[in-house]
C-alpha cells in the first residue's frame, strides 16, 4: 500500500488535543516492560536516558577540571586528584557518551522508521547491546572511582602498566563496551541490506541511514583492534608479561599504533552520524532538497574509508620516519577535503532556501561553524613542522573539543530537539530552545576558542599549574564552561516540563519530507500500520510543502 505523503501526514490532527492512541509508549508502563522490551524504539529512548546521565557526568567532571584552573597556582586538587579528574572526564565523555551517543540513540530510534521496516534485523541482539553497554558503563566507572585510574583516557603505557593505581577494571569496562558497540554495528549493516520497504532502493535511502551505515562499518572493523589492545594491556599490567613496558624489554610506541588504529577512525564514529543528522536538518529546515545527494554519501564513505589510514596523524613525534609522517599529513587532508564537500553541499542547499529558524537549525549552524574551524585547525595540525610546536598542548586539546566534541554536541542536541516530537508526540518551548541554542553555541566557543592561543603560547596540555600570564585567557576558559552548564541546564528544565505538559505536537510539526515522518508522533508499536511503498525520493521538497510548523 502506499502511505500517505508527508504534506497529507503533516495535517492530520491529533484526537481530542492528545497524543495519538496506541503509541509504542501504550504498550506496557511497568519498569519491567521496558527491561525485557525487544521495541528499537523502547532501546533507543532508553540509550537516550543513558547517554544524557553520562554527559551529565562528563560535563561536572570538566566544569571541576576548570575550576581549579582559575588560579595558577594549586587551589582545590592536588596534582594526583587532578589527573584522576580528567581521567575520569576524558573516559566518560569519550567511551560512554561520544562514541555511543548518536548511532545507539537517534539510530536506534530513526533507522528502522526510515527504512520502513517494523523493526532492526535482531532486536535480540539490540537488547543485548543496551545491557552490555549498562554492564560495561557500571564496570568503568566502578574501576575509575575505586581505582583512582590517573591515566587520562587513551591509557598510554608506560602510564597504564606501570602506574600504582588499579587500571585493570576500567579496561575491563572498555572491553565490554566495545562488544556492544560491534552489536550494534552489525545490527545496523544487516538491517539496512535486508529490512528496506519495497521501493527503497540505495539512491534513495535517507543521508542519516548511510552515515549510520558508513559508522557501522568502522565500528565492526576498528573495534576488535581497540579490544585487543586492551587486553595486551590489562595482561602487561596485572601479570608483567612486557609486551608494552619499557623496563621488560617492551614498546611504548606499539601500543600508541594498536590503539590509534582505532581511534582515529573512532573519531569519525563520533563525527559522521553527526554529520548524518546535519543533513537530515539542513534540507527539513530550507526546504529545499539536498544540492548533492552523491557528493554526500560518496564522501560519507571516503571519511569511512580513509580514516582507517590516517593513524599515524597523532604520532609525529614518535620518532616516525619523514616518508610515513608526509603519508600520514596528505591522507588527514584528504580527509579534510571529503569535509569540505560536506559543507559546500550544505552551504549550496541552505542558500535561497525557506529557512526556518529553530532550534534545531540554530545547532545546525553551530555545527558547521565548528566543523569548519575545528577542520582547518585539524589541517594546521596535519603539517609535520607545526604539530611539532603545537604536539601535548592546548592547542591539541582545542582543536579536539572543537570538531569532536563540539560539533558532536551540537548535532546531539539538534537531533534531540529535531526528533523530540517523533519520540514523544510533544513539543518543547520554541524560544527558550533557541535561546538555550545560542547560549551553548556561544559559551562553546568562549570555552575552547582561548585554549588555542594558550597552545600556540606553548601551555601543555594535563599541567594544573601554569605561568600567569596563561590566567586570563583560562579565566575566560572557565567563564564560557559556565555559560555551557546552564545552558544545558535550561534544556534539561524545559525538556523534563514537555515530556509532561508540552505542546502535542501532531504528525509532523516540522513539515519535514524526510520518511521517518510518514508514521504518526509517537509511531505505533510496529512503526507501520501497513507496510509502506516508498514512491518518491527522500527529502522531495518539489511536490506541495507542509507549512512549518514551528
Amino acid at each position: 500500500m502506499r502511505q500517505l505523503p508527508a504534506d497529507e501526514a503533516s495535517h492530520q490532527p491529533p484526537r481530542d488535543g492528545v497524543a495519538p492512541a496506541h503509541s509504542y509508549l501504550d504498550h506496557g508502563t511497568t519498569v519491567w516492560s521496558w527491561l525485557t522490551t525487544k521495541d528499537h524504539k523502547r532501546i533507543g529512548v532508553m540509550f537516550l536516558g543513558s547517554v544524557l546521565l553520562m554527559f551529565f557526568m562528563g560535563g561536572v567532571f570538566a566544569l571541576l577540571l576548570r575550576l581549579e584552573l582559575l588560579q595558577p597556582q594549586p587551589s582545590f586538587f592536588d596534582g594526583l586528584t587532578y589527573n584522576r579528574l580528567f581521567t575520569l572526564h576524558g573516559v566518560t565523555m569519550v567511551w560512554l557518551f561520544l562514541i555511543p551517543s548518536i548511532p545507539t540513540t537517534f539510530g536506534n530510534f530513526c533507522l528502522p522508521l526510515m527504512l520502513g521496516a517494523k523493526d532492526l534485523a535482531f532486536p535480540r541482539l539490540n537488547l543485548a547491546s543496551l545491557y552490555l553497554y549498562w554492564f560495561g558503563a557500571l564496570v568503568t566507572l566502578f574501576g575509575m572511582f575505586q581505582g583512582g585510574t590517573d591515566t587520562g583516557w587513551t591509557f598510554y603505557t608506560p602510564y597504564s602498566t606501570t602506574s600504582s593505581v588499579e587500571v585493570l577494571p576500567v579496561l575491563v569496562g572498555i572491553f565490554i563496551l566495545g562488544f556492544s558497540t560491534i552489536l550494534t554495528g552489525v545490527n545496523f549493516i544487516v538491517s539496512t541490506h535486508l529490512t528496506r520497504a519495497k521501493g527503497l532502493t540505495w539512491r534513495r535511502i535517507p543521508l542519516f541511514v548511510w552515515t549510520i551505515y558508513g559508522t557501522s562499518i568502522i565500528q565492526v572493523l576498528a573495534t576488535p583492534v581497540l579490544a585487543i589492545t586492551l587486553a595486551l594491556v590489562g595482561l602487561d599490567a596485572g601479570f608483567g608479561i612486557g609486551l608494552f613496558d619499557p623496563q621488560r624489554g617492551g614498546d611504548p610506541v606499539l601500543y600508541q599504533h594498536l590503539f590509534w588504529f582505532y581511534s582515529h577512525p573512532a573519531v569519525y564514529i563520533m563525527i559522521l552520524p553527526g554529520m548524518g543528522v546535519v543533513s537530515e536538518l539542513v534540507c527539513a529546515f530550507a526546504r529545499k532538497n539536498i544540492s548533492s545527494y552523491a557528493a554526500i554519501v560518496i564522501s560519507t564513505l571516503g571519511i569511512a574509508f580513509v580514516g582507517f589510514f590516517t593513524w599515524g596523524h597523532h604520532m609525529f613525534v614518535a620518532g616516525q620516519s619523514v616518508f610515513d609522517a608526509g603519508a600520514f599529513g596528505v591522507l588527514s587532508m584528504l580527509v579534510a577535503i571529503f569535509t569540505a564537500v560536506k559543507i559546500l553541499t550544505w552551504t549550496t542547499t541552505l542558500y535561497r532556501g525557506s529557512i526556518a529558524i529553530t532550534a534545531p537549525f540554530v545547532y545546525v549552524a553551530g555545527f558547521i561553524f565548528l566543523l569548519f574551524f575545528g577542520g582547518m585547525s585539524g589541517v594546521a595540525l596535519a603539517t609535520t613542522s607545526i604539530d611539532i610546536h603545537w604536539h601535548d598542548t592546548y592547542f591539541v586539546v582545542a582543536h579536539f573539543h572543537f570538531i569532536m566534541v563540539g560539533a558532536s554536541l551540537m548535532a546531539f542536541f539538534g537531533a534531540l530537539h529535531y526528533w523530540f516530537p517523533k519520540m514523544f508526540g510533544r513539543r518543547y518551548p520554541e524560544g527558550l530552545g533557541i535561546g538555550a541554542a545560542v547560549l551553548i553555541v556561544f559559551g562553546f566557543i568562549a570555552t575552547f576558542l582561548p585554549q588555542f592561543l594558550l597552545g600556540n603560547a606553548g601551555m601543555p596540555r594535563r599541567y594544573f599549574t601554569y605561568p600567569e600570564q596563561y590566567q586570563p585567557l583560562h579565566v575566560t576558559s572557565t567563564a564560557g564552561a559556565s555559560l555551557l552548564g546552564f545552558g544545558f541546564l535550561i534544556i534539561a528544565l524545559y525538556l523534563a516540563w514537555s515530556l509532561r505538559w508540552g505542546k502535542v505536537s501532531g504528525a509532523n510539526p516540522w513539515g519535514s519530507r524526510g520518511y521517518e515522518w510518514l508514521t504518526p508522533s509517537p509511531p505505533p508499536l510496529h512503526n507501520f500500520h501497513e507496510v509502506p511503498t516508498f514512491e518518491r525520493d527522500v527529502h522531495d521538497y518539489t511536490v506541495p510543502e507542509a507549512g512549518h510548523g514551528a
